[in-house]
């Protein structure tokens, strides 16, 4: 009787293994998307309430005092304003391309792929059901697609900006120039939007082979884009310096300069 028992046991064990496997995308995953998401939840208060602290801040700075110093002589300096615009326009364009080719890739694989090939994979450790196979593949396609929708209005509004930029009835009119660098900031805003979409697809993609390779890369993205978005003190002090150098030049009014970026850096919520 032991002897026919054994398979039994053997089955048993072996489904007691497959249920503690399928645990690990419980853990796992909302364990890796929890660190990304409590790292950029920190990264938004921080561009928020210290934002020379940030890449994001400092860059957004940076555009404002270029848009001014642009927009103080439209007829001298729309020749480079418009190459540079036409420049992020082309990154631009270059993301959303990419994203929706991606999405019509992974489209196109999982309406093609069987079931066969595709869940019973020997590379796959962790729960391989349809309906996790099927949430793979839809979060993934909607991180591109969330990318491909913010690089769009990046266009459109470098677009607007190529024209504010170069309308010579805006010389010397603040108000002109103002709405000209919030439009500036938002293109800024949605591209780096777009990028970041691009970001969290690693982790999910990585999640197509099992979670534990999808946390591990959860915890190096955020370590890397930590470094990526944060700056030094020497980096502050050199921006400040050459902000302030030019801010008599180009902004007459340093009130509003000191609370530029959380008045006109983006135009909207980050």
């Amino acid at each position: 009787s032991s002897d026919l028992n054994y398979p039994i046991l053997e089955r048993e064990r072996e489904r007691e293994r497959m249920m503690k496997v399928e645990e690990l995308d419980v853990v796992l995953v909302p364990l890796g998307l929890g660190l990304m998401g409590i790292y950029h939840v920190w990264l938004v208060f921080t561009v928020k309430l210290d934002p020379r602290r940030t890449v994001i801040g400092l860059n957004a700075e940076s555009r404002r005092q270029w848009i001014f110093s642009l927009m103080a002589d439209p007829l001298k300096n729309g020749v480079l304003a418009v190459q540079t615009i036409r420049n992020n326009i082309m990154a631009s364009t270059l993301l959303a391309t990419t994203a929706i080719t991606l999405c019509s890739i992974i489209g196109v694989f999982v309406s093609s792929t069987s079931s066969s090939t595709n869940i019973s994979s020997k590379l796959v450790y962790g729960n391989k059901t349809e309906i996790i196979s099927a949430v793979k593949y839809f979060t993934l396609m909607l991180c591109f697609l969330v990318s491909f929708v913010c690089n769009v209005q990046s266009i459109r509004y470098y677009a607007h900006v190529s024209f504010l930029s170069t309308l010579p009835t805006s010389q010397g009119k603040r108000e002109a120039m103002q709405y000209a660098a919030r439009s500036l900031n938002r293109a800024s805003f949605f591209w780096s939007v777009g990028l970041r979409a691009f970001y969290f697809s690693f982790p999910l993609f990585l999640w197509i082979f099992g979670p534990i390779p999808m946390f591990v890369c959860s915890c190096v993205l955020t370590v890397v884009l930590y470094f990526l978005d944060t700056t030094t003190s020497f980096t502050r002090q050199l921006h400040c310096h050459s902000l302030q150098r030019d801010t008599s030049v180009i902004d007459p009014d340093p009130s509003v300069n000191s609370n530029s970026i959380h008045n006109i850096s983006f135009g909207m919520p980050v």
